[in-house]
């Protein structure tokens, strides 16, 4: 009887495509926006102290980093709706560290659509 080979998931991440180009293997190599965005908000608290809200804006930059916005609380009031955030953009390398933030806006919660928002009148 003749034994059937078969390949482990590594055999396949090093395989090379039809189109003659190598994967890129997925261990240790590629970290996720999803991840991206986790590391963002959690550099930005321990830095800070204050609690991350949300992230607004998630994309890559030219040299392979990333660029995130995340909103941060920044004065908790009675009611929520007064409550100040600020908008703040991070710069991570290709790993996810943090490479610098800044502080782009501060805004009421009210504020029906952020930073961005414009006022009439």
């Amino acid at each position: 009887m003749a034994e059937k080979k078969t390949r482990s998931k590594s055999d396949n991440d090093d395989a090379g495509r039809s189109d003659g180009t190598k994967r890129k293997a997925s261990s240790g190599g590629g970290v996720s926006g999803a991840q991206i965005a986790k590391r963002a908000r959690k550099a930005l608290a321990e830095i800070t102290g204050l609690e991350a809200e949300s992230v607004t804006s998630l994309d890559r930059s030219d040299d392979g980093g990333w660029n995130v916005t995340v909103e941060l609380l920044e004065l908790a009031r009675v009611p929520e709706t007064d409550d100040v955030l600020g908008a703040y953009e991070t710069q991570l390398d290709e790993d996810g560290e943090l490479l610098g933030y800044r502080r782009v806006s501060r805004y009421s919660r009210s504020q029906s659509s952020g930073p961005d928002s414009t006022r009439g009148g």
